[in-house]
């Protein structure tokens, strides 16, 4: 059976566990909607003939363009009668099928995240649940909206982040042949955006949680491991094999679970926000801010400014990541995930020039602080001082020059 609302999303490992979740329910009315890269592709065929044996009626949609609130609306219309959905396809169309089910099923959630306001983050009325359950099949790595209590929507004053338990799919189905055509550089960068998840709320807060440590710790030592792994597939010329891809969903999904961040303050990733709004004005792949500003950032915070995160802590974690592999990574924690990113070919060169790093602290600032609690002290010239070592021109590394 699938599980019901209001506890964590149900992960099976394998396509052919969707029969499982059919047992019992022949006849239903399906709403399969698909990322449009991958419609014609096995996964969804598997998907279709999986529903087809359970004698359900399929209504697939292929999906394309940008998940705002007319898209969402749309795809909630178009879910109407549906008994079952399932979205195939990256965490932005899993995002936006997320909030169209929440829609069809509390009438309220699209009053909220429709209402204009300043902030980018929208939090959802405790208590809203789907009436139909729901089943993602994730193709990519690194984000886990498979699972995550959260959504992205693109607005005309850039993405807000909607926030709510309501959110969490009913259940995930990871399946190494969902992300067999995903192409390497974008397993690098799924690791590394699970990295960057699990590590910016241990790192920003600085209360010590010896249980909560530990299995973060644990947890960003195994993306390291398996961040040098994809890096070794590439620099041989080897494909990324499906253990490996599949560990990387498992684990990307495993940095949204609350036994990960019990305690920890709600708003300890401010690297996070500014990244996102770096890579949306920039219209970059948000990995590629990510790398931009994960150096200055660390810096920053090895420096002892409290207000990124904590210097202690973040010597700790990076102590324990940076002998992982053949070599010692540098001990400076900035200096050293230079080096890693480097290692494993994330792109980082971002250039905005002054009136434009002008423009975007002033809206991330405007977004995400200037009262509201996400970015809390920090002012529009300290963000702004961030985003512009991030944008400094640097020489491209050697392999890429090769």
């Amino acid at each position: 059976m699938i599980a019901g609302p209001g506890g964590p999303t149900r992960v099976l490992h394998g396509l052919g566990r969707l029969s499982d979740l059919l047992t019992g329910r022949p006849g239903r009315r399906v709403g399969l909607l698909v990322d449009e890269g991958v419609a014609e592709s096995e996964t969804v065929r598997r998907v279709r003939d999986r529903f087809e044996r359970a004698r359900s009626r399929i209504e697939l949609t292929v999906l394309a363009g940008p998940g705002d609130l007319g898209a969402v609306m749309e795809s909630a219309h178009q879910l109407g009668g549906s008994e079952i959905v399932v979205g195939v396809g990256g965490g932005s169309l899993l995002d936006r099928v997320k909030l169209a089910t929440l829609v069809c099923s509390a009438s309220d959630v699209a009053q909220r995240i429709a209402v204009p306001q300043r902030s980018g983050l929208v939090v959802l009325p405790p208590g809203r649940a789907r009436t139909v359950p729901l089943i993602t099949v994730p193709t990519t790595v690194g984000t886990g909206a498979e699972v995550s209590a959260v959504a992205c929507l693109t607005s005309a004053s850039g993405k807000r982040l909607v926030m709510g338990a309501g959110l969490r799919p009913e259940c995930a189905l990871l399946d190494p042949v969902a992300t067999r055509s995903l192409p390497s550089e974008l397993v690098a960068e799924g690791v590394l955006e699970a990295l960057f998840r699990v590590a910016s709320p241990y790192i920003g807060d600085d209360h010590d949680l010896p249980t909560e440590d530990a299995l973060t710790e644990t947890v960003a030592e195994q993306l390291v491991r398996l961040g040098n792994t994809v890096r070794d597939d590439r620099l041989a010329g080897r494909a990324i094999g499906d253990e490996v891809r599949l560990e990387a969903a498992k684990l990307s999904g495993h940095t949204h679970a609350e036994w990960l961040h019990l305690g920890r303050d709600a708003y300890a990733v401010k690297g996070w926000l500014i990244a996102n709004e770096l890579s949306t004005a920039v219209g970059v792949r948000k990995m590629t801010a990510v790398a931009a500003l994960l150096p200055h950032l660390w810096r920053s915070i090895a420096e002892g400014d409290a207000r990124w995160g904590s210097a202690p802590r973040l010597h700790r974690l990076w102590g324990r990541l940076r002998g992982i592999g053949s070599r010692p990574l540098p001990a400076d924690p900035a200096l050293g995930m230079t080096a890693l990113l480097d290692s494993w070919r994330i792109e980082r060169r971002i250039n905005l020039d002054a009136e434009r790093l002008d423009a975007l602290a002033r809206h991330t600032v405007h977004a995400w602080g200037a009262g509201l609690p996400m970015l809390g002290r920090l002012t529009v010239d300290e963000v702004r001082g961030l985003l512009a070592k991030a944008s400094a021109h640097r020489p491209r590394p050697a392999h890429d020059r090769q």
